[in-house]
C-alpha cells in the first residue's frame, strides 16, 4: 500500500482519488480552497441557487463507470440525473429559431429542415456521420488510453473531410471547424451552430481542426444530462463517495512545490512550511510557476499555461415571476458578428454582441418557491490579463450587455430581474487558481498534435497529472477520464494501455 498526495479537489483528482482508494492505497487530497469540488461550485443567496461551472453532463458513463468500480451504491442511485428535451434551443442572427431534440439524429434533422429549409438537416445529418467516423478513429487513443510517447497518430486529424471540387480552382478539403462550415454545411446558420459547439468549449473555430466534430457528435448520440440541484451535486456525490472509500481530505492546505529524493517524487511541500512524505503525488490542477521539479518546467508540455485559454463570464440572474410552460432548459442566442466575437475572445479584447447561452433549469432546489425563476447566463471570454476583469464599469457594461442578448431568450427578461450577480475569469482565478481563469478545453486529435494536453505520466516517476489541465482535456467527462487514467498507470504501471 502506498501513500498517495493528491493536489486538489476538482473533479479529475477525486475520480483518481476514489479508485486509488480502492485499489488498496492510503490516499490524502490537498485542496488550497475551503471546499471540494474545483470549478464545479455553487453560488446561494435568498433561496436561489447557482451552478458556476458547467450546467449539463454529457457522456454519462464515465461517472456511471466511476461509481460501479468504487462502491455499491450506483451513480443514479446517488444522484438524480435527466435528459433536457430539447436539449437546446438556437437563435440565429437573421432571426431564425431551431429547438434540436435530445439523442435523436431523425428528429434533429427534421428539426433543421422545418427551421431552416429542405436539406438544411441532411447536411448536418451528413456531417454527423463523418463526425462519428472521426470518434471512432480517435475515441480509445484519444480518451480512454494514456497518451502515447509518439503522438504522430493523434498529430493526424481523424475528420474524413469532404473534398470539394471547385471551377477553375484547386479541390479543398476542411482543415479547421470553420472550414468545415464553409465548405461542408454551406449555410451561414449551421455554421454558426457548429461554431457555437467549439466556442462553447473555448475552442477557436478558425483554428481548432476538423476533429473538433466529435464535440457536437458527443452531445447529440450521448445526450445532455442535468443533474437535480445542479452540476455541484454531482461534485458532492463524487466527494462523499471519496469519504466512504477513506480518501482523506485537508481543506486550506496550498501545496507549494511538488518534491523529489534520488530521481523520483518523495513529496509535497505546504505554504505554511509543512511537508508530507508520498510514494505517488498527483497533481490535479494547473501546475503553478515553481510547483513542479525544474526538469518538468524545462519540458513544459504543450497547453500546460493557460493565459491565452478562454474563461466564462456569467450573469447569476434571481428573477421575480415564474418560469414559462415549455421553456427550453437551455437556449444559445448566436452572436451577430461572429467574426469580430472571435478576434475579441482570442485576441484579449471584449465584444458588444457575445454568444450567450441562457440556462433554465426546471428545477425546484433552484429557487425560492414557484413565482421565482433562477438563471444562468453564460459567455466565453477572453482571461483575466488580456482584459482587466475587475474594471467595474467594463464588468457592468458586458453584463449589460450579456442581459440585452438574452433578454431574446427569455420574455420580459429585464423587468423581471430582482438581482444581477457576475462572475468573470478574475473570479475564476481566484476560486480555483487557474491561470487568468482560463478553463481547459478538451483535447483534440489533428493539428499536428497542437490540441493535445499533458500526459498522465510524467518523466519523473511517481508524479501524475489529473484533469482539464492534462490529458484527455477540460469537460466533465474528460476529467472522469483522466481520474480512471491515472488510476491505471498507478495501480497497474507502465503496462496499462486504458479501458477495455
Amino acid at each position: 500500500m502506498a501513500r498517495i498526495a493528491v493536489i486538489g479537489a476538482g473533479a479529475g483528482a477525486m475520480a483518481a482519488a476514489a479508485r486509488l482508494s480502492v485499489a488498496g492505497h492510503r490516499v490524502t487530497v490537498y485542496e488550497r480552497s475551503q471546499t471540494h469540488g474545483g470549478s464545479l461550485g455553487r453560488h446561494t443567496r435568498d433561496g436561489f441557487v447557482f451552478d458556476t461551472g458547467p450546467g449539463l453532463l454529457h457522456l454519462p458513463a464515465v461517472y456511471r463507470d466511476l461509481f460501479v468500480k468504487t462502491g455499491k451504491e450506483s451513480l443514479e442511485q446517488c444522484v438524480t440525473m435527466t435528459q433536457v428535451d430539447p436539449a437546446s434551443r438556437h437563435l440565429f442572427a437573421d432571426g431564425t429559431e431551431v429547438s434540436l431534440p435530445n439523442a435523436s439524429r431523425a428528429g434533429v434533422v427534421g428539426a433543421l429542415d422545418r427551421a431552416l429549409g429542405e436539406g438544411a438537416g441532411a447536411r448536418w445529418g451528413d456531417f454527423l456521420d463523418r463526425a462519428g467516423v472521426a470518434w471512432n478513429r480517435s475515441r480509445r487513443p484519444l480518451l480512454e488510453e494514456p497518451l502515447p510517447e509518439d503522438r504522430r497518430t493523434l498529430g493526424r486529424d481523424p475528420y474524413p473531410a469532404v473534398r470539394r471540387r471547385r471551377l477553375l480552382r484547386a479541390a479543398r478539403q476542411a482543415g479547421t471547424v470553420a472550414e468545415v462550415g464553409a465548405l461542408e454545411l454551406a449555410d451561414p446558420r449551421l455554421a454558426a451552430l457548429l461554431d457555437g459547439y467549439a466556442l462553447s468549449y473555448g475552442l477557436d473555430p478558425r483554428r481548432a481542426p476538423a476533429a473538433a466534430a466529435l464535440l457536437p457528435y458527443m452531445e447529440e448520440t450521448f445526450g445532455s444530462w442535468y443533474v437535480a440541484g445542479g452540476m455541484r451535486a454531482l461534485a458532492d456525490a463524487v466527494y462523499e463517495r471519496c469519504l466512504a472509500r477513506r480518501v482523506e481530505f485537508v481543506f486550506g492546505a496550498e501545496v507549494v512545490r511538488v518534491c523529489e529524493k534520488d530521481g523520483r517524487v518523495s513529496g509535497i511541500e505546504l505554504a505554511d512550511g509543512g511537508s508530507v512524505e508520498a510514494g505517488h503525488v498527483v497533481l490535479g490542477a494547473q501546475p503553478a510557476a515553481g510547483l513542479l521539479p525544474v526538469r518538468e518546467q524545462e519540458q513544459g508540455p504543450a497547453g500546460a499555461r493557460g493565459a491565452s485559454v478562454p474563461g466564462r463570464f456569467l450573469v447569476l440572474l434571481s428573477l421575480r415571476g415564474a418560469r414559462e410552460a415549455g421553456a427550453a432548459h437551455r437556449t444559445v442566442v448566436h452572436a451577430v458578428d461572429p467574426g469580430a466575437e472571435l478576434e475579441a475572445v482570442f485576441g484579449g479584447g471584449t465584444t458588444e454582441s457575445p454568444t450567450v447561452t441562457v440556462l433554465r433549469p426546471d428545477d425546484p432546489a433552484t429557487r425560492p418557491d414557484g413565482e421565482h425563476e433562477a438563471v444562468t447566463l453564460m459567455a466565453t471570454v477572453a482571461p483575466h490579463g488580456p482584459v482587466d476583469w475587475t474594471d467595474a464599469a467594463l464588468r457592468a457594461r458586458f453584463a449589460d450587455a450579456v442581459i440585452g442578448r438574452a433578454a431574446e431568450a427569455v420574455p420580459g427578461l429585464r423587468g423581471r430581474i430582482l438581482r444581477a450577480e457576475v462572475r468573470t475569469p478574475a473570479e475564476t482565478a481566484a476560486d480555483t487558481g487557474a491561470e487568468g481563469g482560463s478553463v481547459p478545453p478538451p483535447a483534440l486529435a489533428g493539428a499536428g498534435g497542437a490540441c493535445l494536453r499533458p500526459g498522465n505520466r510524467t518523466s519523473l516517476p511517481g508524479l501524475y497529472l489529473a484533469g482539464g489541465w492534462s490529458h484527455p482535456g477540460g469537460g466533465m467527462a474528460h476529467a472522469g477520464m483522466s481520474g480512471a487514467l491515472v488510476a491505471g498507470l498507478v495501480v497497474e504501471g507502465d503496462g496499462f494501455r486504458g479501458s477495455q
